[in-house]
């Protein structure tokens, strides 16, 4: 009887014990939702639908949407921004610049991920109650930039750019490639004519 009333009791704490989940993947689902609707457009009901949780697990794990979506732009980072610091890190600051506007082409237009950029699009439309989250996209696009600038400055300093070049308004104008580059791949913009952007772009790069 002991031994039945024991098995008895572990089911019962078995029923009633939350049921884990595997807090990459449903980072990786909430990920998609916001990419597709933004962080206005995504509610609470449709990021626990696509995570397959319920509200206080999300709560739980996450602490709130603010803190689900911060989460969620870390995990875009590592998974489909790779290719930046991988560009920067080549010797030659034209070939830099060649695989960081062509990987955007490419990461831009890949059909296996929702069209555009979550950094640029993820709180289009937001109002002032999510000024916070709109802040956190600058900084982050700012420190794209920056890494672009710092780049670009060190090639200066090794003589791989003119001397009469100017990292700054040089980061930028990558930076606004880029940045339009997700606009039009959000519009349906094609890989041939993200590509053609992209080649565009350098050409009018200083040798």
């Amino acid at each position: 009887m002991l031994g039945i009333e024991k098995m008895a009791g572990d089911s019962a704490v078995a029923i009633g014990r939350p049921r884990a989940f595997d807090k990459d993947q449903a980072l990786d689902r909430a990920l998609d939702v916001f990419w597709r609707k933004g962080y206005e457009g995504a509610s609470i009901c449709d990021l626990t639908a696509a995570m397959g949780i319920n509200p206080p697990s999300l709560y739980a794990a996450f602490g709130n949407k603010e803190g689900l979506f911060r989460k969620a732009l870390d995990r875009y980072a590592a998974l489909h921004a790779g290719f930046l610091q991988q560009a920067l890190a080549l010797p030659k600051v034209k070939d830099c610049m060649a695989a960081l506007l062509r990987g955007t082409a490419d990461s831009l237009s890949d059909k296996s991920n929702p069209a555009g950029c979550l950094l640029v699009q993820g709180i289009a439309g937001a109002g002032e109650h999510a000024k916070c989250i709109s802040d956190e996209l600058c900084a982050r696009r700012a420190a794209n930039e920056k890494a672009i600038r710092d780049r670009l400055k060190r090639a200066k300093t090794e003589g791989d750019l003119p001397g009469n070049a100017e990292p700054a308004t040089l980061a930028r104008f990558i930076a606004t490639i880029t940045q339009g580059m997700a606009i039009q791949a959000a519009a349906g913009a094609t890989r041939a004519e993200l590509r053609r952007v992209a080649e565009t772009a350098l050409r009018a790069f200083p040798d």
